[in-house]
């Protein structure tokens, strides 16, 4: 069987540094934080109390008040981003037959502002009351209930359903996308993740892991990937979305396209429930594992997106890893995260850094990571490779690979490439 060619044909964004894709890609290349005090929560008396969050976003502006009264958060950002991409793609037309347009969409925990306010309630006024509990707890609270509103506001009957493995989920949702348009069991596919966890569950929970930063003097050069004083991720918020088509059904159509999929990887540690595998082994083989499907030499990579979270033992694993599949070529890569300044989206970001390495392709530019302090440094790094650090960097970007690894051990990696016919 031959399989198809897959392309990017539409994008969408809603992010702590942007509430769509123009304003979201141009912080990045900036090098703009999006971090700052916690607003959704008093979190005075937590040991973190900032966070990267969306900013100035209002429900009303998007649903009525019926349809916002069935949707968590999480499912409202996932909603505008995936309608920013559905109009970019320009998918609802009459030559999109809307039976072969699926939507697979991410999150690595889902609807927690929900449980977190149907479990408080019920632990207050549960004895006296006995059980009450709202009829939309468990369709606004379920991971999958984000790819189930896209496709029924849409009417897209191809497949549907959502990926959950923690902060690898929207890479998954990604790879399965591209094997099922590939495959041809669909035309489109709308693929994402969307997250909205920054409430006292999340934050607390993550805090009780000692997993984020408690940098609270200055919020906004907390995440510092790769730098010898990192103390933790900055926990996001967000979603982003990129439609998947398939290469023939896209020119037929006239759609633009922005990058082609080369190919996905997926791995497990098999190590630790939370902490990556020191030496990187499930890092190096879902890179490896990506280049193998992509039928790609390492030497063909120009610019590798990091899942840099600024944690102490994750960013050394994978700058390890790295060594071990790239060799010499490693050095001539250019590296970044991004969530210096998004912050980490957890389920949502493998789909916000698949956008800006798509991004990086059309326009040529390495955005940076950011907060660096020269001799800031961390003597398990070697800073002989290039991370891009605060300033973007322009080059001629023919493919991307973007990694993402995710507590149980999960990793994903996706490649883009520049199209060509």
């Amino acid at each position: 069987m031959e399989l198809k060619r897959v392309v990017v044909t539409g994008l969408g964004a809603l992010t702590p540094i942007g509430n769509d894709v123009k304003t979201t890609w141009e912080n990045a290349v900036n090098g703009v934080s999006g971090a700052g005090p916690i607003t959704h929560f008093d979190a005075s008396k937590f040991k973190t109390q900032f966070a990267c969050e969306v900013k100035d976003f209002n429900p009303a502006d998007h649903f009525d008040r019926k349809k916002a009264r069935t949707l968590d958060l999480y499912a409202m950002y996932a909603l505008v981003a995936a309608d920013e991409a559905i109009n970019d793609a320009n998918l609802e037309n009459e030559n999109v037959d809307k039976n072969r347009v699926g939507v697979i969409f991410a999150a690595g925990i889902g609807g927690l502002h929900t449980f977190e306010e149907e479990a408080g309630y019920y632990a207050l006024h549960g004895e006296e009351q006995g059980p009450k509990y709202n009829p939309f707890f468990i369709p606004k609270m379920i991971a999958d209930i984000a790819a189930g509103h896209i496709s029924i506001d849409h009417e897209f009957r191809g497949p549907n359903f959502g990926t959950v493995s923690a902060c690898a989920s929207s890479n998954n949702a990604l790879v399965d996308a591209f094997n099922i348009v590939r495959l041809g069991m669909a035309d489109a596919i709308v693929a994402g993740g969307a997250e909205a966890a920054i409430y006292p569950a999340g934050v607390g929970g993550f805090n009780s892991m000692k997993a984020l930063s408690t940098r609270n003097d200055d919020p906004k050069s907390a995440s510092r990937p790769f730098s010898g004083s990192r103390d933790g991720f900055v926990i996001g918020e967000g979603a982003a979305a990129l439609v998947l088509e398939e290469l023939e059904h896209a020119k037929a159509r006239g759609a633009h396209i922005y990058a082609e999929v080369a190919g996905g990887g997926m791995s497990a540690d098999a190590y630790h429930i939370t902490a990556t595998h020191p030496q990187g082994l499930g890092a190096r083989l879902v890179m490896e594992n990506a280049l193998k499907d992509a039928e790609m030499n390492p030497e063909d990579i120009d610019y590798i997106n990091l899942h840099g979270t600024s944690t102490p033992v994750g960013d050394i694993s994978e700058a390890k890893a790295i060594k071990e599949v790239f060799g010499d070529h490693a050095y001539k890569i250019n590296l970044s995260s991004t969530k210096s300044m998004t912050g980490h989206l957890l389920g949502a970001a493998g789909a916000l850094e698949a956008l800006f390495s798509v991004k990086a392709i059309t326009d040529g530019i390495v955005p940076p990571t950011i907060n660096h302090v020269e001799g800031d440094n961390d003597p398990e790094v070697d800073y002989d490779l290039n991370f891009t650090f605060n300033k973007a960097q322009k080059r001629d970007i023919n493919a991307v690979l973007s990694n993402t690894f995710g507590f149980g051990g999960h990793n994903a990696a996706i490649i883009f490439k520049k199209y060509k016919e």
